[in-house]
C-alpha cells in the first residue's frame, strides 16, 4: 500500500473526501473522538465532516440528545465521544498499565486513596452538575482532609491532592462534563446503564479503520499509553499485517481496499483535527517545509492546517468580531486556479458552521515564523 492510496482511503473515511450521510455522534466514532479542550475548534472539526451542519447541532447532540460526551479521552485530554462507545473507550482507557507517579512520595495519591477519590466523585456527581469547587468539598468530605492538601502545582496556584485522580475517575467512567454554568465547567454523571466495558478492542479497531495501516508504535502514541501496551493490543485483535511506504504495519483483517482515484481536495482543518493528530507517519502527512511551519516539535495539532490533496500545505488562522469572521490562510506554495476556488468554498463553509459571514486573506507563509 503506497503513501498515495492510504492517504485516498483515510480522506475517504474521515468525511474529507466527501460529507459523511450521518450524524454527529456517528462522525465522532468515524473519527475516533474529537479534541475538545478547545470546543469551537470541536465543532468545527465534526461539522466539516457533515453536509449542511453548524456547531449548534453538534452542540445540540451533545447536551441535549446527549449522543455525545465529553470527558477525558486520548492523551487524557478533553474529547468528544459518542455516548454508545463510552463503554468500550472506558474499559479500554482504564486498561492501561498507571504511569510512574508525577509527584514525590510524599504528596502523590496512594492506590488506595485513589479508589477513595474515584469512589468520592462518583458518588458526588450522581444525578446533579457540580462545578470544580462544589466538587472538590465533595470529594474531600468524603475521603479525608488528606485530599484537599494543596500539593499540585497548576497554572501559578496550587490544586488540591485528589485532582490527580481526575483522569483516572474519568478512565473509569466516574464522571462525565456537564454544561457550562456561566463561565463555569461543570461535572455529571455518565449515561443511565453506563458501566465500562474490558477487554473491548473497539478503540483500536476503529482506530486502524480510520488511520490505518498502523503500528503499535503509532497507535501508542496517539493514544498516550506505553508502547508495551500497545503491542499487547496488536497480538490480540485478529490484524493483518500489509506493506505501506515500505515498511511493515497492521490494518483490520481483509482490510485492505484503498480507492481507485489518488487523494485530492482543498480542506481547512482546526486545532488538533483527529485527522492531524492521528495521522502517521509525519514525514508523509507534513512533508518538506511543512513539517518545520506546521509541527511543534513532532507534535501535530498545535496549528490549523491548510490541507491540499491529502498533504499540509499551509498554515490558518481566524480573528472573529461579531458575524463578521476573518480567515487568513498561509499557503507554503502559490495556490493554482482551481484550488484558490475550492478554498474560498472552504472559507464559506467555515463561515457557515461558525454560523458567521467569513471572508478570506491568502496570506505568505515564513517557514519558522510563528502564528
Amino acid at each position: 500500500m503506497t503513501w498515495p492510496q492510504v492517504s485516498a482511503r483515510r480522506l475517504a473515511r474521515a468525511g474529507l473526501a466527501e460529507p459523511l450521510a450521518a450524524t454527529p455522534a456517528e462522525v465522532v466514532a468515524t473519527m475516533c473522538g474529537a479534541h475538545a479542550q478547545v470546543m469551537s475548534a470541536a465543532e468545527l472539526s465534526v461539522a466539516l465532516r457533515l453536509e449542511n451542519a453548524t456547531r449548534a447541532d453538534v452542540r445540540a447532540a451533545l447536551w441535549e440528545e446527549r449522543s455525545l460526551v465529553k470527558t477525558y479521552g486520548p492523551r487524557s485530554t478533553v474529547h468528544l465521544l459518542p455516548a454508545r462507545d463510552l463503554a468500550a473507550w472506558t474499559g479500554t482507557l482504564s486498561s492501561v498499565p498507571a504511569a510512574g507517579g508525577a509527584f514525590p512520595p510524599d504528596r502523590r495519591l496512594t492506590a488506595e486513596q485513589a479508589d477513595q477519590v474515584v469512589a468520592a466523585i462518583a458518588k458526588a456527581v450522581d444525578g446533579t452538575h457540580l462545578t470544580i469547587d462544589e466538587l472538590s468539598d465533595a470529594v474531600i468530605a468524603g475521603t479525608g482532609p488528606w485530599a484537599g492538601d494543596l500539593v499540585m502545582p497548576a497554572f501559578q496556584t496550587m490544586w488540591p491532592r485528589w485532582r490527580q485522580a481526575m483522569g483516572m475517575a474519568a478512565h473509569r467512567g466516574a464522571f462525565v462534563f456537564g454544561p457550562a454554568r456561566g463561565r463555569k465547567v461543570t461535572y455529571t454523571s455518565p449515561p443511565d446503564g453506563f458501566r465500562p466495558v474490558a477487554g473491548d478492542h473497539g478503540p483500536l479497531r476503529a482506530f486502524l479503520h480510520a488511520y490505518g495501516p498502523a503500528t503499535p508504535e503509532q497507535f501508542a502514541r496517539w493514544l498516550g499509553v506505553p508502547k508495551r501496551w500497545a503491542v499487547a493490543q496488536f497480538a490480540t485483535a485478529g490484524l493483518e499485517e500489509v506493506s505501506f511506504a515500505g515498511s511493515a504495519a497492521y490494518v483490520l483483517a481483509g482490510d485492505t481496499g484503498v480507492p481507485a482515484g489518488p487523494p485530492s481536495g482543498v480542506r481547512l482543518l482546526p486545532y488538533f483535527d483527529a485527522y492531524l493528530v492521528a495521522g502517521q507517519p509525519r514525514e508523509l502527512l507534513y512533508a518538506g517545509a511543512a513539517a518545520q511551519r506546521a509541527l511543534a516539535g513532532g507534535q501535530a495539532g498545535n496549528f490549523p492546517v491548510l490541507l491540499i490533496d491529502g498533504q499540509v500545505t499551509g498554515v490558518w488562522h481566524q480573528r472573529r468580531s461579531g458575524s463578521r469572521i476573518e480567515v487568513t490562510v498561509e499557503p507554503l506554495r502559490e495556490l493554482r486556479p482551481a484550488e484558490l476556488g475550492e478554498l474560498r468554498e472552504q472559507v464559506d463553509r467555515v463561515g457557515a458552521i461558525l454560523e458567521g459571514r467569513a471572508r478570506l486573506t491568502v496570506g505568505t507563509v515564513t517557514v519558522g515564523a510563528h502564528a
